[in-house]
């Protein structure tokens, strides 16, 4: 996916992926990138329905849940479990990266894949564990909560 790619491009785009493994772009997937297009924050789920059935009122939510699914596996869209709440998803581009969420205050930090390359390899070589940290976000407290005494209490156990 390219920084300028239009809605139309990236609707175009993933026709053709889908095209490819005998799947068609349906209205609800159409939606889902319309939805996610040209956003950078990391939606839940239901934000997703929530958008899609505002311009595809009749669409099930079972719909989009698979349709989320399905550009999930094809590699357009990303998921990621943070914390205790909801997956959120957000378009998949050419720079995949590692998530991190403040306990705090809920923030998520995109951080650059190659962060945990080292552990990964050292997880592999003694355990021959093969790490795939894309799917969940680290959990840590941000800069903002940790300067100010209530994240600090938060972390030292004291609140």
């Amino acid at each position: 996916m390219g920084a300028a790619e239009s809605r139309a491009e990236l609707v175009a785009r993933v026709g053709k992926l889908l095209r490819v493994r005998g799947e068609r772009m349906s209205e609800p997937r159409r939606a889902i990138l319309e939805t996610l297009h040209g956003r950078h924050d990391h939606l839940p789920a239901e934000q997703v329905l929530a958008e899609v059935t505002m311009s595809y009122p009749s669409v099930h939510r079972a719909t989009v849940y698979r349709a989320l699914d399905a550009l999930a596996d094809l590699g357009v869209v990303q998921h990621v479990h943070l914390g205790h709440g909801a997956t959120t998803y957000h378009l998949a581009g050419s720079d995949r990266h590692l998530h991190a969420q403040c306990r705090i205050c809920g923030a998520v930090l995109d951080l650059p894949r190659s962060l945990l390359d080292d552990a990964a390899a050292q997880i592999r070589a003694e355990s021959g564990f093969l790490l795939d940290p894309d799917h969940t976000a680290l959990s840590g407290t941000c800069s903002a909560c940790g300067s100010d005494s209530a994240g600090s209490q938060y972390r030292h156990g004291h609140a």
